[in-house]
């Protein structure tokens, strides 16, 4: 298995021992509002399931789509419950999963435009290398305002996303 897929697997696999870690907490713990750079732990996921969507339809070359699907993203987390979230982001790991495996070359490289940033040549790899650490941002930011809730994070740091591999 290739590094970068190997990769992208830590991503889901981080996500959802945090997801499975929110189950086991009260029902509503995701949408209990604190002073941190996301208001509540659903809008953090929210953010994360967005830009994970905007980097997959950037490599797949579809970014002309992105207006049109954006709105789409913003409408599918705007009242999610925790069920919906679990199911939006399996949903989106099986469409990464597609394409990182269907494409033969993740050093090819590809063009992405930004309106502020301007255009930006980097390989598939490397947008999957950001993928995984934005998402480990901002899984942080979830620990943190979980802690500030009076509830422990999930441990999803990378070492023992291998201690689960070698179960």
């Amino acid at each position: 298995m290739g590094d970068t897929i190997e990769l992208y697997q830590y991503h889901v696999w981080a996500n959802e021992s945090v997801f499975k870690h929110l189950s086991n907490l009260p029902k509503d713990v995701y949408r209990k509002p604190v002073q941190s750079v996301f208001p509540t732990i659903g809008d953090t996921l929210a953010h994360i399931y967005i830009v994970d969507n905007v980097w997959l339809t950037a490599m797949s070359g579809a970014m002309e789509n992105f207006s049109s699907l954006l709105p789409s993203w913003q409408e599918e987390v705007k009242d999610a419950t925790f069920e919906r979230f679990y199911e939006i982001f399996s949903k989106l790991a099986s469409r990464y999963e597609l394409f990182l495996t269907g494409e033969t070359d993740l050093d090819a490289i590809a063009e992405y435009s930004h309106p502020t940033y301007g255009t930006l040549r980097a390989r598939y790899k490397d947008i999957v290398q950001h993928v995984v650490n934005h998402g480990t941002y901002h899984r942080g930011n979830i620990s943190a305002i979980l802690r500030q809730l009076g509830y422990t994070g999930a441990s999803t740091d990378y070492v023992f996303y291998l201690y689960d591999l070698n179960r």
